[in-house]
């Protein structure tokens, strides 16, 4: 899989009550260097449009906002564990 990360956030407080982009120094050094196009930079100003709609609207991803900034880890849990490493095999 392909990804491509535009390198600006869209940053919002846990209560949906402000939010700020992130990292935009850092787009706008991409657009100077010519990474992103000015096709794809039309298409990041839309998505900023819909995504900023959706906050407004409380739609879309920030729908269950309320019940996700309440989410608590259940001590009951047990603690996630990572798996340990494989060794190197010698060739």
């Amino acid at each position: 899989m392909d990804t491509l990360d535009l390198t600006v956030d869209l940053v919002v407080a846990p209560g949906l009550t402000c939010w700020e982009w992130k990292d935009e120094d850092e787009y706008a050094h991409v657009r100077r260097l010519g990474l992103v196009s000015d096709t794809e930079h039309r298409a990041v100003d839309a998505a900023r449009g819909e995504v900023l709609a959706m906050l407004a609207e409380r739609s879309g991803i920030f729908a269950q906002a309320e019940r996700w900034a309440a989410w608590r880890w259940d001590p009951a849990w047990s603690t996630p564990r990572l798996p340990r490493p494989v060794p190197a095999t010698r060739r």
